[in-house]
């Protein structure tokens, strides 16, 4: 049996480890801010291959149709959104009590093809959903085999 001081009751480790250590939350609550109650669900893709294209539904819930920007670079797809919110507290005489801003970014990008045009893309943002067409382009054919005469 041991014994201890009186100040730390029955046992000691049982003062120590009641100590309530402080938590640190992740940056969620910044994200259910800017991007609402859908923030574990960004950026969510479905792809479907048809006949002649593909369909890509990419989610993007609280965005609006201009804070949406879509890239077409050397085949690559990029699909970008970005949003600020601002909230700010006044009280009676008209003084900022708190005021809070939120900034937050996302973007994926996917390889359509060297071939695809801006033009061959179509896209159009309904419900919180970016609905995108992009066809199926093959490379153009390279002309047959010619013989190049020699002159001289």
């Amino acid at each position: 049996m041991m014994f201890y001081p009186s100040i730390f009751n029955d046992n000691l480790f049982d003062d120590l480890m009641s100590f309530d250590f402080p938590t640190f939350a992740a940056p969620s609550n910044a994200e259910r801010k800017l991007y609402e109650k859908q923030a574990s669900n960004l950026m969510k893709t479905d792809v479907r291959e048809l006949e002649d294209h593909y369909e890509v539904d990419i989610d993007l819930p609280g965005f609006k149709k201009e804070e949406i920007k879509l890239e077409l670079e050397k085949g690559k797809l990029t699909v970008s959104a970005a949003r600020n919110t601002s909230e700010e507290e006044k009280n009676e005489e008209g003084k900022v009590i708190r005021q809070e801003r939120y900034m937050g970014s996302m973007q994926r990008s996917f390889y359509v093809g060297e071939f695809i045009t801006e033009e061959d893309v179509k896209a159009r943002f309904e419900d919180g959903v970016l609905k995108l067409a992009v066809p199926k382009k093959e490379a153009p054919k390279l002309p047959e085999k010619k013989s190049i005469t020699i002159e001289g």
